[in-house]
């Protein structure tokens, strides 16, 4: 695997990840609050015009158009950076489920599912003896379909 971060990156990358990291600096902050205070003291110069709002309107328009498109690609690598380093640690673990590997394409109810699989197994962890004892994903669909199993029995009792 290629370890040299900006050996085979484009010059679109190079320059979205410059100006994603200094846009967010502190001098940069700076130089957009200096800007704007010198359109503010410069409008008694310009009467207030409708030209000299349409100046700040325009300029803030566009910078903030072309911000929401670099800030979007900034968050979309880093989330996928960060998912990657989750599964590398899922993988390496024996212990863990390798079910969560890639959970990030599954569908909204498909996690919803998940996570109610994650409910179940704390509460199988709290109803057990020990708090360091290890319960699995598996163990919780398993518990939650022996617990559905139960539901109907006694729904068919009830109703016979």
């Amino acid at each position: 695997m290629n370890n040299q971060p900006n050996e085979n990156i484009s010059g679109f990358e190079k320059v979205s990840n410059t100006i994603t990291s200094y846009s967010g600096s502190s001098p940069v902050f700076l130089a957009a609050v200096v800007l704007i205070l010198i359109w503010g003291i410069s409008g008694p110069i310009f009467g207030y015009s409708d030209t000299w709002l349409l100046i700040v309107n325009t300029g803030t328009s566009i910078i903030t158009f072309l911000m929401v498109f670099l800030i979007q690609k900034s968050q979309n690598k880093e989330s996928i950076a960060v998912q990657l380093k989750l599964n590398e640690l899922i993988a390496a673990n024996n212990n863990a489920s390798n079910r969560l590997l890639n959970i990030q394409d599954l569908s909204e109810e498909q996690l919803n599912n998940l996570y109610e699989h994650y409910r179940t197994l704390v509460e199988l962890t709290q109803k057990s003896k020990s708090n360091t004892q290890s319960h699995s994903v598996e163990d919780a669909i398993e518990s939650t379909e022996e617990a559905m199993k139960d539901d109907l029995l006694k729904h068919d009792k009830k109703n016979n």
